[in-house]
């Protein structure tokens, strides 16, 4: 096992973000894929697009995880084929002697890469190999099924790589119900007590009727595959640390959907979203970590989810981020317990006097996207926005809001646009060096209205669309002037993207004027609140 898999903070991960240099929305590793031939490495830190580049490099991610260039490269002259078949697996003839058949179970007992083709409809693949052994195991067209417990179990080895042969479909179901029910025992359709990797252009489709689709009880890398999952419980689950690099992951889950919960070790429990895609439709937590969740590039979708993204620290860099949620839509919170009495200068204070705790966000770029019912970007400590673009459709009930900062939340760059309810209305703090504006409506505007700030020449410098009943916005950006006065209006029409964009006043009603930089926090509605006059 790699050794410096120890500590991951919010600041060790801003600083591996710096040393990979600009991240870049939407990319993602796609130099990742794994090869039959020992002659050369597969696996690079940048995509094949000229000019763009992973946000955390791959050696970075060689020293915090289990995962390196070599997992994906091999020599094909060495592997050793199983073929699975009910009552009649067998393997190559003068192959290693690493695999056993016992009935419709095969032990993989030795370090080495292992080629599986066939069906098992009631079996069980195994891995029972040495601490220090590298098992790689190819699905090339699998269909496993097990019908009292899970049909695939590495019960030891210092890391498992699943890949997923080109080409080829592969499928993992479990039981509704398991034999085993200890403890100790798996609890996953795929399940893993070692480091696992999931690599390959392949597919697989994983079934977890009894509890977990994808669990691994140390660290977890998925750097490949089309993949479909659906859980009765979690959908994909890392324990010291879940990754994604690459690859389109589909998420089905009554509980949580990806996530890291570890919440014993120190540093452990952290989660990374670093290329590919990831779509999330979960009963409880979209995307959790029990640490640091840090978005740095490809794109991430929960469809459908309690609360979206939730960690004691949340960190965005790049990439893209769509969150729909029935509560929280950015949730830092969690974590740990420690807590300070009191509260961020200007307009910090969410919900009048809560205590400011050890929890963060902390966005420099990419583009988030939050439609939340409870509050929209909401942390139990600090915020900071420093670039990027971050656009809020938040509550439509004044007991929660589009911000909400215990403590303060400082705008230092990037574009904010947050809508919701006015009577919990956070706005930009005192040590903000970028300015905004606060519009609070003396009504709420149905979904569909154009919201749009003019400045004194009548020039648009803003066009919002609603997504759903709004009293309040709340405007940030470079465009934005401390000081200067403003021109809101309704109406007009606007061409956007994630809501913001490019407006144009002929129809527009005006409906009053709002000096940037100044804020009344927590209006409620029909206030007239952050300068606005008629």
């Amino acid at each position: 096992m790699k050794s410096l898999r120890t500590y991951l903070s919010v600041a060790a991960m801003a600083a591996a973000i710096g040393l990979a240099g600009c991240s870049v929305a939407g990319t993602s590793p796609t130099g990742i894929t794994g090869t039959g031939s020992s002659s050369s490495a597969s696996t690079t830190g940048s995509s094949s697009s000229a000019g763009t580049t992973t946000a955390v490099s791959l050696d970075t991610l060689a020293q915090d995880t289990h995962f390196d260039g070599d997992d994906l490269t091999w020599d094909a002259a060495s592997e050793v084929a199983v073929t699975l078949a009910d009552g009649a697996s067998s393997v190559a003839s003068g192959s290693a002697s690493g695999v056993t058949v016992e009935g419709d179970t095969v032990t993989i007992s030795a370090a080495g890469t292992y080629r599986l083709s066939g069906s098992l409809t009631d079996g069980k693949i195994v891995v029972a190999a040495g601490e220090e052994d590298t098992v790689r195991i190819i699905l090339d067209g699998a269909t496993l099924a097990n019908s009292t417990g899970s049909p695939f179990v590495v019960e030891s080895a210092d890391e498992a790589i699943v890949y997923l042969a080109d080409g080829t479909s592969n499928s993992i179901s479990d039981a509704a119900t398991y034999a085993d029910q200890g403890t100790e025992a798996p609890n996953a359709a795929l399940y893993s007590k070692a480091d696992l990797t999931i690599a390959g252009p392949g597919t697989l489709a994983v079934d977890g009727n009894y509890n977990d689709g994808i669990s691994s009880k140390d660290g977890l890398v998925l750097a490949g595959g089309t993949v479909t999952v659906d859980a009765a419980d979690d959908g994909i689950v890392g324990k010291d640390y879940a990754v994604l690099l690459d690859g389109a992951y589909q998420v089905t889950a009554a509980d949580d959907g990806f996530k890291s919960d570890n919440e014993e070790d120190e540093g452990r429990g952290w989660v990374l979203l670093n290329g590919g895609t990831l779509s999330v439709t979960a009963g409880d937590d979209g995307v959790k970590a029990f640490n640091t969740l840090t978005i740095a590039a490809g794109d991430t979708t929960v469809k459908e989810s309690e609360e979206g993204l939730e960690a004691q620290h949340i960190v965005m860099s790049g990439g893209t981020a769509t969150v729909t949620s029935n509560d929280d839509g950015v949730n830092a919170s969690g974590g740990s317990s420690t807590a300070s009495a009191g509260a961020g200068a200007g307009g910090g204070m969410g919900g009048g006097s809560m205590e400011v705790g050890d929890y963060t966000v902390d966005i420099s770029g990419g583009l988030l996207t939050i439609n939340a019912q409870g509050d929209g970007l909401d942390s139990n400590g600090n915020a900071t926005i420093s670039g990027g673009t971050v656009v809020v459709n938040g509550p439509t009930n004044d007991g929660n809001g589009a911000l909400d900062v215990n403590g303060e939340l400082a705008v230092t760059g990037g574009t904010v646009a947050a809508a919701g309810s006015a009577g919990m209305a956070v706005t930009p703090g005192a040590s903000s060096t970028q300015s905004g504006v606060q519009v609070t409506l003396g009504s709420s505007v149905p979904a569909g209205t154009v919201i749009q700030i003019a400045d004194s020449s009548g020039s648009v410098v803003a066009a919002f669309v609603t997504t759903k009943a709004a009293a309040s916005l709340v405007y940030s950006s470079a465009a934005i002037t401390a000081g200067a006065e403003y021109t809101v209006y309704t109406g007009g029409t606007a061409t956007v993207s994630t809501g913001l964009g490019e407006g144009s006043l002929d129809g527009a009603t005006q409906v009053g004027t709002v000096t940037a930089g100044e804020y009344t926090a927590e209006q409620g509605p029909g206030g007239g609140g952050g300068g606005f006059r008629r």
